[in-house]
């Protein structure tokens, strides 16, 4: 049976599905799944499931439960390759052959090497039929942050930069003055709620004292870790950063010997820290990147300032840039955009463009 355009329809809604839980699910990825079958002549979601907040249970068994008998000789929609790997529960795998699913359409393929291939195999092997790759692409940009880290050993970067019409992000003084408007600061605060971690430097977080909280009606306990890097420990203790650092969780990376006199009082506030090598007096970025990895954490985002953009993008490490374009200009002497879209590196690709009220967004990948 070939793919049709009902099997695309399907895994759009499952790719949907699985964002609900994007920045929740522990090391492990947001996945859908849907089963669906043939009633009264017409096809009809009996089951759908996502990957719990934590992680556990995976979105197959969720939603298997759900359809009950309804499974038997349904088609089951995943977002990605069924896992292969027992644990102390079977694998979803075996578990769509047990509740007798007669046909599996899939998104993508899990690079993971217990997996990789192997869950299609399990299905095969029971007489299942696989579609694979079925909006793969689509499925991919939201599974970028697992397949970063299973296929890079680091986590997945994404930098937000909002610049003015004539390409500056701020004012060299230190006064802040607003770049784009409510409703594009809205869509930052959705970005902030799908991320494991929000990443600034230590500059940025004195001079403009930042929650880095999502602020969104109903969304304020999905705030991720806010990651800063500090190299000497400059972060007052007083920053709305460490004073809030209890309720919000806030890291620091930094390279300060362990006796350092500011260690304490940041630590009795609830930071944690992240020992961190330095290269040429600035933290070594890919060791900060793999050591985040190795934490469960699969996506970064990172906020500012113009020093710590400009040296993701030196040492190759980002992966997605989204731009934020107001309408106003910052005269004076004003500190320029690390990127804009008229200096966009060749490695990048556009993929997104959208009107945000009187702003503009622009999103790349890396190509």
């Amino acid at each position: 049976m070939a793919v049709s355009a009902l099997d695309r329809r399907y895994m759009a809604a499952a790719i949907r599905l699985a964002r609900w839980h994007e920045g929740r699910t522990g090391s492990n990825p947001s996945v859908a799944t849907l089963i669906v079958r043939e009633i009264d002549g017409a096809p009809v979601i009996v089951g759908r499931g996502v990957t719990a907040i934590g992680g556990r249970p995976h979105a197959e068994p969720q939603a298997l439960a759900q359809a009950g008998d309804l499974a038997r000789g349904a088609t089951a929609y995943v977002t990605l390759e069924p896992c292969a790997h027992h644990g102390r529960t079977p694998p979803c795998a075996e578990a769509l052959v047990a509740a007798g699913v007669t046909r599996v359409v899939a998104a993508a393929t899990d690079p993971d090497e217990r997996v990789s291939g192997r869950g299609y195999a399990i299905l095969r092997a029971a007489g299942i039929e696989v579609e694979e790759g079925v909006l793969a692409a689509e499925a991919e940009r939201d599974l970028a942050g697992y397949l970063t880290r299973r296929t890079k050993n680091r986590v997945h970067v994404t930098l937000k930069l909002a610049i003015s019409a004539n390409g500056k992000i701020g004012r060299r003084d230190g006064v802040q003055v607003p770049i784009t408007g409510e409703i594009t600061r809205r869509q930052v605060h959705a970005m902030r709620a799908g991320s494991d971690m929000i990443l600034v430097g230590v500059g940025t977080a004195i001079n403009d004292d930042p929650d880095l909280t999502c602020r969104l009606p109903g969304l304020e306990d999905r705030s991720p870790i806010r990651l800063v890097l500090d190299t000497h420990l400059r972060l007052p203790v007083a920053s709305r950063l460490a004073m809030s650092a209890r309720s919000v969780p806030l890291w620091i990376a930094t390279a300060a010997a362990q006796d350092h006199p500011a260690r304490a009082a940041l630590a009795a506030a609830g930071a944690e820290f992240i020992a961190s090598e330095t290269h040429h007096g600035r933290l070594a970025l890919p060791e900060l990147l793999e050591d985040l990895a190795a934490r469960g954490l699969s996506t970064v985002l990172v906020e500012g300032g113009a020093d710590v953009a400009r040296a993701f993008l030196d040492e190759d490490l980002v992966d997605r840039i989204v731009l934020l374009e107001g309408e106003g200009v910052i005269d004076g002497d004003a500190v320029d955009a690390p990127v804009t879209p008229s200096t966009m590196p060749p490695a990048f690709r556009p993929v997104l463009s959208m009107t945000y009220g009187p702003d503009a967004m622009h999103e790349y990948e890396r190509a």
